[in-house]
């Protein structure tokens, strides 16, 4: 077996793991009404059928101090629990251990959700929101910890085999463990021991009434990063603690906290294996507790490297399993090259979860939407049809790789020398190579499906009828409008002074095709990485760089995906300037009248070229021209309309499942 560490059975307390590849607790947000969903149920199957050893469903609030988000469960209501059975029932028969993890949040609770003031140990402030919170009085103490006892046992009773204790990223559970949040006096309070009463009295009851059968967990940080709160070895510590007292069967090692949010859910910024390190101090304290790493663990390969080298007992995979829920099975088959890797983006789980929607995927359009599409398998085509997709960036490749998975057969056709279009230069942007890692495994798909690929082969009525299809998917992208027009000048059709030269798109200089000077104005009107990635892939490459935004922060776009923050760290650390409320008044040809938006004062600076991230226009002469000869044709992406890149795959995918 290729992954002769990984998939090796287990046992975490009372129950056997077939293996060690698991699908950890994470927020889908997908329930309606407080009662998990149908597509919660389509949802865990899919990553049953492909084969993770254990589940851990996301969390259900304790307590109604504890909700935090609109999608929450509903808390202390036995009404869960047929629901909740539902999702056992799906999952079962293909052989997960299945677990549901017990979350209250503390201090950072969103009483826009709970309509409940916060609790917390000492009642210190919020880092959720501008609230504080409410110090807990020992009734309330009491309370809190039946109310997970409550909780543990309605998991029992919906089938599951165990739970998993939320003490994580300064949640109630460590914000009772930290010297930092709990100043208390009490018994609940500051010696060691004290402050871990509250997870032992948890703990220890779900034990006395749940049974000796019932599997019990915790989810912790291995390092908050906040000094004088809790480092690895202060984690290592508690874990022992608790292992001596047989109070948990297994413990799965997480990164970041409240302090440092960035490194919950680690973007491209993040080294690969971010988090065994601290899951290595971890389970060198402990003897009998099961240690499950995660945190940009990857890949299946990487996976096992972490088991072997005994820096874990086990992996929690999650974006890997949002983006390939299949990947256990493959890897066990000897298919680890057909797992789709997942790229760090973060854009549509954690993006989305941070909006309060339902979570999907840039990469896997499926996910949210298993029930509808029948999860991410395929049902052949009932007449097999002849598909021509024009372009070959994100939403043509997924259209023709899934439209080939039904059994059509394709072609594609590139007009460039290489498959992902403009998604390709947001590879070559710093950090962003998984993007590129992405595109070789649509051609290695495509290649395995038989699609005939076409490069340097621009595609016009002419050539779409000397190629012959049933139908045509127009996946021609979109191209910069090269006008320089400015959401905040909306009468101004064009940017005064754009004739005057040195003035580029950030297409033009991530395919290395604008030749520029020392000084850079990069003016990003999105907010997003085309032109933040762009001002930072320049700033590397030696420039003097300014970026500007109109928007109250730079990376605005990226703030839904935790990697604003690093982002204009790293900006500031190779010296660029980021102004915000600015525009672009006039380009002069070495210079630029910026416009202070808050005023609308001007000053005059200079600069030797201009890049512009602004709204792309849509490549869409082709499909205007099929649909008036009659010819069949479907548009996708960036060709029906510019946007990001979910929205291409999402389209791709559908396309393909409409034939």
């Amino acid at each position: 077996m290729r992954f002769p560490n990984l998939f090796k059975p287990i046992d975490i307390g009372p129950k056997r793991l077939k293996h060690r590849l698991n699908f950890g607790a994470h927020t889908a947000n997908m329930s309606v009404e407080g009662l998990p969903s149908d597509r919660h149920v389509a949802y865990y199957r899919e990553r049953a059928i492909g084969g993770a050893a254990m589940i851990v469903v996301e969390p259900v609030p304790v307590h109604a101090a504890a909700v935090f988000k609109r999608g929450c469960f509903r808390a202390n209501d036995d009404s869960i629990i047929p629901h909740f059975a539902r999702i056992i029932e799906a999952c079962k028969p293909h052989g997960p251990v299945m677990i549901q993890q017990l979350l209250h949040i503390g201090a950072h609770g969103d009483y826009d959700n709970s309509y409940h003031a916060n609790w917390s140990p000492s009642g210190f402030p919020s880092y959720h929101d501008s609230d504080g919170s409410h110090a807990m009085s020992e009734d309330e103490i009491e309370e809190t910890i039946e109310a997970f006892v409550a909780a543990a046992l309605r998991a029992r009773a919906s089938g599951f085999d165990g739970i998993e204790i939320f003490a994580a990223y300064n949640a109630l559970v460590d914000q009772f463990w930290s010297p930092i949040t709990n100043t208390r006096t009490d018994r609940w309070g500051g010696s060691l021991e004290n402050r871990l009463r509250f997870s032992a009295e948890i703990l220890d009851r779900i034990r006395n009434r749940a049974g000796p059968d019932f599997v019990t967990g915790m989810a912790i940080t291995g390092d908050d990063r906040m000094p004088g709160g809790l480092g690895p070895e202060q984690m290592a510590e508690i874990a022992a603690w608790h292992d001596a007292r047989g109070l948990a069967d297994y413990i799965s090692v997480g990164t970041g906290s409240y302090y440092d949010f960035s490194a919950l859910i680690p973007t491209v910024f993040y080294p690969d294996r971010f988090g065994p390190t601290n899951a290595e101090v971890i389970k060198a304290a402990v003897s009998r507790i099961k240690i499950q790493a995660e945190s940009h663990i990857r890949t299946p390969e990487t996976a096992d490297n972490v088991i072997a080298s005994g820096q874990a007992d086990m992996v929690s995979i999650v974006r890997g399993q949002i983006a390939d829920p299949h990947m256990a099975a493959k890897a066990m088959a000897d298919r680890a090259d057909d797992i789709r890797p997942c790229i760090s983006c973060n854009q549509m789980c954690w993006g989305r979860r941070s909006r309060d929607y339902a979570i999907s995927c840039l990469v896997n359009p499926s996910v949210g939407r298993e029930g509808e599409w029948g999860g991410d398998r395929f049902v052949p085509a009932e007449k097999p049809k002849t598909i021509l997709v024009v372009g070959g960036g994100p939403a043509g490749l997924e259209a023709a790789r899934a439209a080939a998975e039904r059994g059509h057969r394709v072609t594609l056709a590139e007009a460039s020398d290489k498959l992902g279009g403009q998604f390709r230069l947001a590879g070559l942007q710093p950090r962003r190579a998984q993007i590129l890692d992405l595109i070789d495994w649509y051609e290695r798909q495509l290649n395995r499906l038989q699609v005939k690929l076409l490069y340097n082969t621009p595609v016009g009525p002419d050539e779409v009828a000397e190629i012959g299809a049933d139908l045509v998917i127009a996946a021609t992208g979109s191209q910069p409008a090269e006008t320089g027009f400015q959401r905040m000048f909306p009468s101004r059709k064009t940017l005064p002074g754009i004739d005057k030269g040195n003035v580029h798109s950030a297409e033009a200089v991530m395919s290395r095709a604008a030749r520029l000077g020392e000084r850079v104005l990069v003016l990003d009107e999105g907010g997003a990485w085309k032109g933040c990635g762009t001002a930072w892939h320049l700033a590397e490459q030696g420039h003097t760089v300014t970026l500007a935004t109109p928007d109250p922060i730079i990376g605005k776009e990226l703030q839904r995906t935790s990697a604003d923050f690093p982002l204009r760290s790293k900006l500031k650390t190779l010296g660029a300037e980021m102004l915000i409320n600015t525009c672009v008044g006039e380009w002069h040809g070495d210079a630029a009248t910026l416009v202070d938006i808050l005023d609308m004062s001007e000053a005059r600076r200079p600069f030797d070229s201009l890049v512009l991230a602004l709204t792309n226009v849509a490549e869409d002469w082709l499909a205007s021209e099929l649909k008036s000869a009659g010819v069949p044709v479907v548009s996708v992406g960036d060709a029906l309309a510019p946007r990001h890149a979910p929205a291409a795959t999402y389209e791709g995918r559908a396309a393909a499942l409409a034939l």
